[in-house]
């Protein structure tokens, strides 16, 4: 398929440079980065990719999660880079698909999930050698501190790497909306999407092998289009709070901290 103007895609089977992102213009209407110069940055991953074939972990996928974000940190040219990071619950459990239960305790179970989740990426990085925070939306115990946005920035300073669990804390809500709800309020620049898929597509590529790829597409086509990058609560957040979108494989080499560094090997959505 041809590459348009607005909206511009590539063919699936292409394998294609790098995207660029400025990301002076993106940060430069955000106060903290301004006020701070640093970069804060959000990270989404996908619950299912860090999940392996025969259950539980990818220990491998996870270590080179954190790798990455270790060689961006010391590769950031602009000074402090903040990384917050929000981790899907499907590898535990999809609520929305299940019809036997009352979906507010569907959507509780996800949750939970999702804090799971985070306890066991952080462990890992800090067996890595990075220092971490877990937060989430609603108390559990002593296992992770509930989240205020003045713990989270003092942890920042301190160069940690902080989790954000628990989603929004409320049912009927995603952690797609949750992670641009951290990302407002934090006053992040950018929310960088790690899936299983390489960026975003016209139509499913599993189900039409004509399916293209999108290099640049604004987040008004994804939301007229009804494109699956996030739900659409999420993608009107962006939309209103003008917060720009990259999507790309999780398992591609070094597609995290190339992100970090403006180069996606995927899809930009702007705004």
């Amino acid at each position: 398929m041809q590459a348009k103007e607005n909206g511009a895609k590539t063919d699936i089977s292409a394998d294609n440079d790098t995207a660029g992102i400025n990301f002076e213009e993106i940060f430069k209407d955000r106060a903290f980065s301004q006020k701070y110069g640093c970069r804060r940055v959000m990270l989404k991953l996908s619950g299912e990719a860090l999940a392996s074939e025969s259950g539980g972990y990818d220990d491998a996928v996870v270590k080179g999660v954190a790798s990455q974000i270790i060689q961006a940190k010391q590769m950031c040219d602009s000074g402090r880079l903040d990384v917050g990071i929000v981790i899907g619950g499907g590898n535990y459990w999809r609520g929305r698909t299940s019809e036997r239960i009352d979906r507010v305790k569907a959507d509780q179970i996800g949750m939970l999930a999702t804090v799971m989740n985070c306890i066991y990426v952080s462990e890992i990085f800090r067996s890595e050698g990075m220092c971490t925070a877990v937060f989430s939306s609603f108390t559990c115990g002593s296992m992770t501190e509930l989240f205020s946005k003045d713990r989270v920035n003092e942890c920042f300073e301190q160069g940690k790497v902080v989790f954000f669990a628990g989603g929004t804390g409320h049912p009927y809500f995603s952690t797609d909306t949750g992670v641009v709800l951290r990302a407002v309020e934090m006053d992040a620049g950018i929310i960088l999407l790690a899936k299983a898929v390489d960026g975003v597509y016209d139509s499913d590529p599993r189900l039409n092998k004509e399916a293209s790829r999108y290099d640049v597409v604004s987040i008004q086509e994804v939301i007229d289009r009804k494109l699956a990058v996030m739900d659409l609560t999420a993608s009107v957040m962006c939309m209103e709070h003008k917060i720009a979108l990259a999507v790309f494989d999780l398992n591609r080499k070094n597609s995290i901290a190339q992100a970090m560094q403006g180069k996606i090997s995927g899809t930009i959505v702007t705004v």
